[in-house]
């Protein structure tokens, strides 16, 4: 009740459940009897999820039952096993696609991952894999593209029976041996699976060494393209032209036009300079009109002493002359000949609040001649503007002390006049108190010791005014 599944990444052992599910354990394992799974491939291989095979075509769409072959087209499928419910839970699972209205054929997968809840009831687990969980975790290494299809074949080359409870219906004929497969089973798009991949064997080390370096110049000329430091990656400087590197200051072109001409004819000879300073840069392009004598003075003028200065000379790697002379046109984005084949997420640049001033435009020169003049003349208003502001400012300080200080004189005055109004009732009442008025009687009402105290109360509320008002004069 066993089977094992030779791949071409290696073998897996898998236990049938012949109890639980008999119809799928003898449709897979007549099936492999037969040879049917042979140079299958795993046409979908999802990570931590599924791995599909057991279709003879490799599109996911073939594929039939064993009772097929036995009784006819009508029998291409079979009823799933639903009872009893086995869930797919781990990885290593073993199960039959359901290829629509609960209808089994050929194909099956093996899971990948754990705890796949939603596909149980849909397709029927039938084994599980007892040996070769390395084997499964590397199909579920391996790379795929958006369809899920492995960029490397990975095919079922033969299946062996260890023990089948189930006896053989007639008509079926199992053949003595695999068959070879042919040309339609083995052709792919992919990388085969028993191709070699390797690139350097039966290379020299120079070989190799020219290879990764050819390889690097089109990975550097790629990141030059996406930058936009070139209109294209496969464009390529003149073969004619000479980088000369480590020059003296004083060095001029005449002076390497002179020295250089003995190799050829020389079209030009340019000494970059700094185009604020116009002082060297101390390096130089040299265009020859023959590649020949282009290469015979890299080989001969390389660490040559020149004005004191020992120079370094390559070929020309820059392609800012092809622009000039209108040989990129072809190239040129922005006519529209080739679309650009990478776009910048983000195009915005942030504005910092600086304006750009163009040297060679004369009317961008008058118009930041013209800007730097307003904004001189608003200085200058704004510091006169900040002077009148300031003795404004001035007035409206020494108004305010003013009017503080005539408050505290009305309060003052109004204080000593209540004042002076008070004591003089004071004054009344008691006066009417010693001639004897109703008002206030302390003899007869109150007693002689009330009206002492009362009148020494009358003292002490006196002294306290006086004070009080001593202290506002002050």
């Amino acid at each position: 009740m066993s089977v094992i599944i030779e791949t071409s990444v290696g073998s897996i052992t898998v236990d049938l459940f012949t109890d639980e599910r008999p119809n799928c354990s003898k449709n897979f394992l007549k099936l492999c009897k037969i040879k049917y799974y042979n140079f299958s491939l795993f046409h979908s291989v999802q990570s931590n999820l599924v791995a599909q095979t057991g279709d003879p075509t490799g599109t996911g769409k073939g594929g039939e039952s064993v009772f097929a072959v036995l009784y006819g087209e009508q029998a291409r499928y079979f009823d799933m096993e639903a009872a009893p419910r086995i869930k797919h839970k781990q990885s290593g699972l073993v199960s039959m696609v359901n290829n629509g209205d609960g209808k089994h054929g050929s194909q099956f997968f093996i899971t990948l991952g754990e705890n796949l809840d939603y596909l149980d009831n849909v397709h029927s687990v039938f084994g599980e894999v007892v040996e070769g969980l390395d084997v499964l975790k590397k199909i579920n290494e391996v790379y795929c593209d958006e369809d899920h299809r492995p960029y490397r074949d990975i095919r079922i080359y033969h299946t062996i029976i260890l023990d089948d409870p189930f006896d053989d219906p007639p008509g079926l004929q199992i053949p003595d041996r695999s068959p070879e497969p042919t040309k339609e089973m083995l052709s792919s798009d992919r990388i085969g699976a028993d191709e070699e991949i390797d690139d350097t064997k039966g290379r020299t080390e120079e070989e190799i060494k020219e290879m990764l370096e050819e390889k690097e110049e089109k990975a550097n000329a790629q990141i030059l393209e996406m930058v936009g430091d070139l209109p294209a990656a496969d464009v390529a400087p003149d073969d004619n032209v000479l980088f000369v590197c480590k020059l003296n200051p004083v060095t001029t072109g005449e002076d390497l036009e002179m020295i250089f001409s003995r190799f050829g004819k020389i079209n030009s000879c340019d000494v970059i300079k700094d185009q604020k300073t116009g002082e060297s840069l101390q390096y130089a392009f040299i265009e020859f009109e023959s590649t020949a004598s282009c290469e015979n003075a890299y080989f001969k003028m390389d660490n040559v002493l020149i004005d004191d200065r020992r120079i370094h000379v390559d070929f020309s790697q820059s392609v800012s002359k092809l622009r000039k002379s209108g040989k990129l046109d072809k190239f040129d984005d922005k006519k529209g000949d080739i679309p650009s084949k990478y776009v910048l997420k983000d195009q915005s640049r942030k504005s910092h609040g600086y304006d750009l001033v163009f040297e060679n435009d004369d009317d961008d020169k008058s118009s930041s001649k013209q800007h730097k003049k307003g904004k001189k003349n608003k200085k200058k208003d704004t510091h006169s503007d900040s002077d009148s502001d300031r003795e404004k400012k001035r007035h409206k300080k020494k108004n305010k002390h003013k009017e503080k200080a005539k408050q505290r004189k009305r309060s003052r005055s109004r204080s000593r006049s209540r004042s002076h109004s008070a004591d003089g009732d004071r004054y009344r009442k008691n006066k009417r108190d010693r001639s004897g008025s109703p008002q206030r009687n302390y003899s007869s009402k109150y007693g002689e010791n009330d009206r002492r105290d009362n009148y020494r109360n009358d003292k002490r509320d006196r002294e306290r005014r006086r004070s009080r008002d001593r202290d506002y004069r002050r």
